[in-house]
Order: C-alpha cells, then structure tokens, then sequence
C-alpha cells in the first residue's frame, strides 16, 4: 500500500481548519457568496495534513519530523 507523506505542519493545520470552517460558516449564512465553499479544501487539507499544491512545489511546514499516512 502506498503511503502519503504528510507535508503541513501544526500551526499550519490548526489555520486551515479554523480558516476553512469561518469560510464554510460564513457561506453558510449567507455572507459570502459560492466561494466560501473553498474552505471545504482548506478543511479537508487541514484535516489530513496533506497539500497537493505543496507537494508540487516542494513545500512543506512540518519541519524535520516528517510522517507518513498510510
């Protein structure tokens, strides 16, 4: 089985997903319009503490103690 490494940090995490649940809020009320529907992939990215786009810039906020996701 291929494994996931995971490339977003703590502080990095705990923003995506408060980031994404304001967005999801805020959409949800009315607020903003249809791309407060972004937060889900804030969420979702936040949750796993995957980045797609991070990987293909070769990003990562975790520092040295690097996981993986199975």
């Amino acid at each position: 089985m291929k494994t996931i490494e995971t490339n977003v940090g703590r502080i990095d995490q705990v923003l995506r997903i408060a980031g994404g649940l304001l967005l999801i809020l805020l959409f949800a009320l009315g607020v903003i319009g249809p791309w407060g529907l972004l937060g889900l992939v804030a969420l979702a990215t936040g949750l796993v503490r995957f980045c797609p786009v991070y990987r293909l810039l070769g990003l990562h906020t975790c520092g040295s103690n690097v996981q993986r996701l199975p």
